[in-house]
């Protein structure tokens, strides 16, 4: 592959490859092993929750075994213009885009071009000697003090969120990241939709600041998976969005993972609500918003959350990991190195009892501990919209709820939805 021109490219990748997704093999819910009568309690827990302003609208998929079980979606895609919300709406997807890039990093791996022990200087020269940044106390005054790194940091690091990246809201290195757009100064942080400049030029900019932690001392959530995707251009030798593309998401009949949405298909874009005293309000334009999602700029192709997709998409992305990196005959991932990905790497530095990091997902390692139904070894994420997303391998369960609020705090949404799935399993 060759680096194309920024316009070239967007224009290419907000072409959708198909009008839609191909659909799931589908089977009944009795013969995928569900209660029709118990799943029809998940059908109602998100009609309610648009019934009593929790959600706006939201599309829930569930496939079992490599098979569409559930598809449904409720509400509005778009309330103030009357807007129905459809299996083909699109979604912002934030860090659920952290998956794929993972993927698309593991994929080079598999080719030998690139090695998890691999230092990140390798690729992007003075990465991490800038040091870790701390705030401590000197005659009474709160400094910062840098500290030299311990080591190198690591590909790994990046996929287990052990680099000691953050996304500079700390004290310690705020007003650093603001001067570099960075960390506050982008939206919530993680926002990038917005930069007209490539990725690896903003994580250049980056390299060249301190982190929070030692490497490997701490799980700090970041932008870590934003490193890896300028690694993942510079060893493929495209951009993050063409690598996608043609890797994973052509490959497996996702046309509606991009990153960016044409014009033409602007009315399938979720509008983004955000929690008032008065209820849900549509959010305002901009990083802390709506977004920039549609036509322009799209230069800048966070790995660590820039895609849009549907539910239909991103369930077929996790149902080709469920079936050991393959679907329809596509393989995207050897069995072994999605058995490496989805197990705990981290320990109990993650912080979570019943829970570790894997590379690139969270893992279930202890359900009791964790009180998550499923089974051990299930893993997931979800994205600052509020979206979420499962896999259980032990049910053969895949799973994807997509909304669109922000900022994000469903945690008690999403128990309730992975609960509602679950109680429906007879067998």
């Amino acid at each position: 592959m060759t680096m194309r021109t920024p316009i070239v490219l967007a224009l290419l990748l907000a072409a959708p490859l198909a009008a839609q997704a191909p659909a799931f093999p589908a089977t009944t819910p009795q013969a995928a092993g569900f209660s029709p009568a118990r799943l029809e309690r998940l059908t109602r827990f998100l009609q309610s929750s648009v019934d009593s302003g929790e959600t706006v609208g939201s599309v829930m998929v569930v496939a079992r075994n490599g098979r569409l079980v559930y598809e449904r979606a409720f509400g509005l895609a778009d309330r103030e213009r009357r807007r129905p919300m459809t299996p083909t709406t699109l979604f912002r997807i934030a860090s659920q885009t952290k998956a794929l890039t993972s993927v698309a990093a593991m994929q080079l791996v598999e080719e030998g071009r690139l090695a998890l022990g691999d230092s990140v200087s390798r690729w992007i020269p003075g990465f991490g000697s800038a040091g870790v940044a701390t705030m401590v106390d000197s005659a009474g005054t709160r400094v910062r003090r840098v500290t030299p790194p311990r080591r190198a940091i690591t590909v790994r690091d990046l996929l287990t969120h052990m680099a000691g990246l953050s996304y500079g809201g700390e004290a310690a290195v705020r007003e650093l990241y603001e001067a570099q757009g960075l960390g506050p100064a982008a939206g919530y942080g993680w926002y990038f939709a917005d930069k007209t400049e490539p990725i690896c030029t903003t994580i250049e900019r980056l390299a060249k600041l301190p982190t929070v932690v030692q490497p490997g001392e701490r799980w700090v959530y970041g932008y870590s998976t934003d490193v890896l995707g300028c690694i993942v251009e510079r060893v493929a030798g495209a951009p993050l969005a063409e690598v996608i593309r043609t890797r994973i998401t052509a490959p497996l009949g996702m046309p509606d993972t991009r990153f960016c949405v044409p014009e033409s298909e602007r009315a399938r874009l979720a509008t983004v609500y955000t929690k008032t005293p008065q209820g849900l309000q549509r959010a305002p334009e901009g990083a802390r918003g709506q977004g920039h999602y549609v036509a322009s700029p799209c230069v800048s192709y966070s790995g660590g959350a820039g895609l849009v997709s549907t539910g239909r998409d991103y369930a077929r992305f996790l149902v080709a990991l469920a079936g050991g990196g393959a679907l329809d005959g596509t393989r995207i991932l050897a069995p072994a190195t999605v058995a490496l990905m989805t197990q705990d790497h981290v320990g109990d530095v993650y912080g979570q009892p019943g829970r570790g990091f894997g590379l690139g997902f969270e893992i279930v390692t202890a359900p009791g501990r964790a009180a998550r139904f499923g089974g051990a070894g299930q893993y997931d994420w979800g994205g600052a919209y509020a979206s979420h997303y499962w896999v259980d391998p032990q049910s053969g369960i895949v799973a994807v709820f997509l909304t669109q609020l922000l900022p994000a705090s469903p945690a008690l949404l999403h128990e309730r939805v992975r609960a509602l799935v679950h109680q429906a399993v007879e067998r």
